[in-house]
């Protein structure tokens, strides 16, 4: 089941189920997957899923199961994903290419479903689990295989930015615009993507740019709203300078501030381009993504988009 562009996607399934049942409950939310209780006759539990474009997070709260997915299951039909269990509450116990990574909160591991793999949970869980399609990884040309079921997180670093992007982003999709759950999907898998390359040590200052780039691009899209969204307030939030801010968006044509600006107007040309927003004033939509001063936004828009903010709209709604 493929992901789509939205940023929300399902709301709490329940999962309290006899042990066949609850096999087949989580063969559907997560396919290919075999699942037992340790004996129990019955397994409760619920999950909730929410979606950054390809980027699947599910929270999942149950009793004590073991998951496995063999050879015989898997199918070459499928887009292959890396798999992320990160708990809240209890442990995970990963199990890949002869390894097994026991991770506990404020832990991570994560798994090729591509590949055979299996889950334990010996006691009662809550998880968050966080695919990332394989193949937007496996382009960067880093290795896979040799970090699949390693411990990630507990101390610190990349892993634990990665880890709190992930959390955040699942507790804010649900109202967030489906360009912004966009941008944050790709902040997800750049995040991982980074802790990836420091787990296998090849994590460098150019990194940590990145890194901190990554943390900003997110900052923005979460505060779009914030007339006070400067770079020194951006910096407050990130506590760094505003060298190291600018360092960071060295590589960016537009610097911070451009960037703003522009992820701004596109928040704003998209809005006016949508019909299911039409009952809504210039002005409002303008205020709402954080301009103040209504003849900047129109030479901003007009500069950016060769159109007033009028005509553009007009022009998109015929």
């Amino acid at each position: 089941m493929a992901p789509s562009n939205t940023a929300f996607d399902t709301s709490q399934v329940p999962l309290r189920e006899r042990v066949g049942f609850w096999s087949d409950c989580v063969g559907r939310l997560f396919p290919g997957l075999r699942s037992d209780a340790y004996g129990d006759t019955e397994v409760d539990g619920r999950a909730t899923t929410v979606l950054a474009g390809d980027v699947r997070l599910t929270r999942l709260e149950a009793t004590r199961h073991h998951v496995t997915r063999s050879a015989q299951r898997l199918r070459d039909s499928e887009r292959g994903y890396l798999k992320i269990v990160a708990p809240w509450v209890g442990c995970a116990g990963v199990q890949q290419k002869g390894r097994e990574a026991w991770v506990t909160p404020d832990q991570w591991s994560l798994y090729d479903t591509t590949e055979s793999y299996a889950v334990a949970n010996p006691a009662r869980v809550e998880h968050l689990i966080v695919m990332v399609p394989k193949d937007r990884l496996a382009e960067r040309g880093l290795a896979l295989d040799p970090l699949m079921a390693r411990r990630l997180g507990g101390s610190g670093g990349i892993a634990r930015v990665a880890l709190d992007t992930m959390r955040t982003a699942y507790r804010e999709l649900p109202g967030m615009h489906p360009q912004a759950a966009l941008a944050v999907g790709d902040a997800i898998t750049q995040f991982v993507h980074l802790a990836m390359l420091d787990l296998a040590g090849i994590g460098t200052a150019v990194t940590q740019r990145e890194a901190l780039r990554e943390r900003i691009k997110q900052h923005v899209t979460e505060h779009l709203g914030d007339a006070h969204l400067t770079v020194d307030a951006i910096a407050l939030a990130m506590n760094c300078s505003r060298r190291q801010l600018y360092n960071a968006f060295a590589e960016e044509p537009d610097g911070v501030a451009g960037y703003v600006l522009r992820r701004r107007l596109d928040a704003c040309r998209q809005t006016l381009a949508d019909r299911g927003q039409a009952h809504r004033s210039i002005t409002d939509i303008a205020v709402a993504f954080g301009f103040s001063n209504m003849a900047h936004f129109s030479r901003a828009f007009r500069a950016h988009l060769g159109a007033a903010p009028s005509d553009y709209r007009r022009s998109a709604l015929a």
